[in-house]
């Protein structure tokens, strides 16, 4: 490929992550038109997964579209859904080339965009920067492979790894720029998910508050097997402006979950393990039906254990403060069960850096 392709498909994989968090349950994709070395339409997909990012680069394109090359982070849809296919939208502006990042998994997808374009006498290139491009869809590529979204497990902890005092104390053990790059983080993903626990401890409402940042309204996820959310918590009160998800066992009686329902809570029944929690994989399962392709988790400790014995986080952001609290703090992640040191879950280093007076470190689930 040569250096011109490289730089523009660069450009189209920047605009794709412009709509992350916010195009569930489409992916986030990226889409620059070149026609004579000059670009003449970018585009990436919008708030709510439409319109799709070719349609906005051809509408700004207009009549330029026609013999240009199409650099696009993802295989253009060939099927019909809320929209009509973007192979199509390709073809009529006469594009003459399309050189595409990465395949699209979905079956209805999955190589027939590329031979519908090719049909049309449309040169077809695959691959350029195709790991970039499954990095920064993982999420939509996990919902359609594995039926769930990808899962951010997000740590606020002291140096020696606690969340809070023995009496539960935990505003703030982080600073004010760290927590300014929590909400940049939440308006990544499409949800925010906790435990009751913390919901009971900090009554918290889960939201994105960054200045000048609009993103869909933040779709708050309880974990909650016994029903223990207050009626009376924030995100209970304002689930109308920003949907809020209930995932609890299943049996409650109906006048237990019709305050919850009468405030505009979804209520999810999710299967229980033997323990009586919720199965995490059942959990990540039910949004992932839903549409979900990057939830956010921000705790509790059980919750966190949960996922990390069950093998399903797959990115880790550890903000560390710098403090040390002591054994009798509430420790980052409950129970393992950790036996042989060949079991614990491993993760390796992708970034590191200072915000504020914390540290922020992002890790990756090493492959198994």
């Amino acid at each position: 490929m040569a250096a011109e392709d490289e730089a523009h498909m660069r450009a189209a994989l920047r605009l794709a992550a412009r709509g992350l968090g916010n195009t569930w349950p489409n992916p986030a994709v990226g889409c620059v038109l070149v026609r004579d070395g000059q670009v003449v339409g970018r585009g990436w997909t919008q708030p709510g997964g439409r319109p799709h990012a070719e349609v906005e680069a051809l509408t700004r394109a207009g009549e330029a579209a026609r013999g240009a090359t199409a650099y696009v982070t993802l295989e253009p849809c060939s099927h019909y859904g809320r929209t009509p296919p973007c192979c199509d939208a390709l073809i009529r502006a006469g594009v003459a080339r399309v050189v595409v990042a990465m395949r699209d998994p979905d079956a209805r997808v999955d190589g027939r965009g590329f031979v519908r374009l090719r049909e049309a006498g449309i040169a077809v290139e695959e691959g350029l920067f195709g790991a970039e491009a499954a990095r920064l869809n993982a999420g939509f590529v996990n919902r359609i492979t594995q039926g769930r979204p990808l899962v951010t497990l997000k740590l606020a902890a002291t140096l020696d790894g606690r969340i809070a005092t023995a009496t539960g104390e935990s505003r703030w053990i982080t600073g004010a720029e760290a927590r300014r790059a929590v909400h940049a983080l939440r308006a990544r993903h499409d949800a925010v998910m906790v435990g009751s626990g913390t919901v009971i401890a900090d009554d918290p409402d889960l939201t994105c508050r960054i200045a000048g940042l609009d993103p869909v309204p933040m779709l708050r996820v309880v974990a909650d097997a016994r029903l223990r959310t207050p009626p009376g918590a924030r995100l209970v009160r304002d689930a109308p402006a920003h949907p809020t998800w209930l995932l609890t066992g299943s049996g409650h009686r109906p006048s237990v979950l019709s305050p919850y329902i009468r405030a505009g809570v979804q209520v999810i029944a999710i299967r229980r393990a033997p323990g009586g929690g919720l199965l995490p994989k059942a959990m990540l399962s039910a949004l992932g039906t839903r549409g979900v392709t990057r939830v956010l988790v921000e705790g509790g400790a059980g919750l966190a254990a949960g996922l990390l014995a069950a093998g399903l986080v797959d990115r880790l952001v550890w903000f560390h403060a710098p403090g040390v609290m002591g054994a009798e703090g509430w420790p980052s992640a409950g129970p393992l069960h950790v036996a042989p040191l060949a079991r614990m879950p491993r993760f390796r280093r992708v970034s590191v850096a200072a915000v504020g007076e914390d540290v922020m470190t992002e890790f990756e689930k090493e492959p198994g």
